[in-house]
């Protein structure tokens, strides 16, 4: 059973979101990465307790939310206010907050621009990007594999070459990313199509490059980020066998946060996909401890 999706209309733009509809439950809003939208909770949702009201938005340029051509709506701390709209639309004062790949830096910028509103962060599978000791052990991972783990994220920051070359091949685009577990039903099928759908709208290949594109412009903000700290309790749980976050990632984050606690599950980069129920045991244990 699915969620219910409606769209929201704010100031900066038309986001789509998914919402479990509880109105009275605590919210959890919940963030996606790329190549995927808000589709990628339904799983863990089937095993959150139904006591939580999930609110699973959209992010511009991918889903079903507004295409935006412009680069500089995708720096990460745009997007986050962009949530913020949506958050506060919906009525909603304080939340826990879950982000996963690029969702984990939005849901990051967001915990930074109002802290006294996220009682509880959970980042999945994504860099911290206060965390300058663990970027630099990254980085001598990454040298020593020459960096090759990233080629998409290069291919993308080229002008011009996504718009021609995914165009009409967005099958082929979105299923690599999901591999095996993509092929062999680890990850639902219909997730996989999900994404294939909203990948085909239209000016999506550039939309979506954007939020590599627009690194660029995010780099001086987060230049400015080492020494703060995330104050609200937080949770990492690391999926082990990504090979783009490599277990350097996780390592020094006790620099970052006031109360950090970290949680491995046997999986790859799409973890909450491949193991929602114990994704979603690890998130009930946290939202109920004190």
């Amino acid at each position: 059973m699915t969620m219910k999706t409606s769209k929201i209309s704010v100031p900066r733009g038309t986001f789509n979101v998914r919402d479990r509809g509880n109105k009275d439950g605590l919210p959890v809003v919940m963030l996606h990465g790329w190549p995927e939208s808000s589709y990628c909770w339904e799983g863990v949702t089937a095993w959150l307790d139904p006591h939580l009201r999930v609110i699973a938005p959209d992010l511009r340029g991918l889903g079903d939310s507004e295409r935006t051509i412009d680069v500089k709506a995708y720096q990460k701390v745009e997007l986050a206010r962009d949530m913020i709209e949506v958050i506060d639309a919906l009525g909603i004062k304080e939340f826990f907050l879950v982000g996963h790949d690029w969702g984990g830096i939005v849901a990051q910028e967001l915990a930074l621009l109002i802290p006294e509103r996220v009682k509880k962060l959970v980042i999945l599978n994504i860099p911290i990007l206060t965390n300058i000791k663990g970027a630099e052990e990254v980085a001598k991972a990454m040298i020593a594999m020459r960096y090759l783990p990233y080629w998409y994220q290069y291919f993308q920051m080229m002008p011009g070459l996504p718009e021609v070359m995914i165009k009409g091949n967005e099958r082929a685009w979105v299923s690599f990313f999901f591999g095996k577990k993509g092929q062999d039903g680890t990850i639902p099928a219909e997730a996989v199509a999900e994404y294939i759908r909203c990948y085909s709208i239209e000016n999506t290949p550039a939309t979506a490059a954007s939020f590599y594109r627009s690194m660029a412009l995010d780099a001086p903000h987060w230049a400015a980020l080492p020494g703060k700290r995330f104050t609200m309790p937080s949770l990492y749980i690391y999926g082990n066998e990504d090979t783009v976050i490599v277990p350097a990632n996780i390592t020094h984050l006790e620099d970052c946060f006031d109360s950090i606690k970290v949680e491995q599950v046997k999986a790859a980069h799409f973890l909450q996909e491949e193991k929602p129920q114990e994704v979603a045991n690890l998130m009930n244990n946290f939202f109920q401890g004190e």
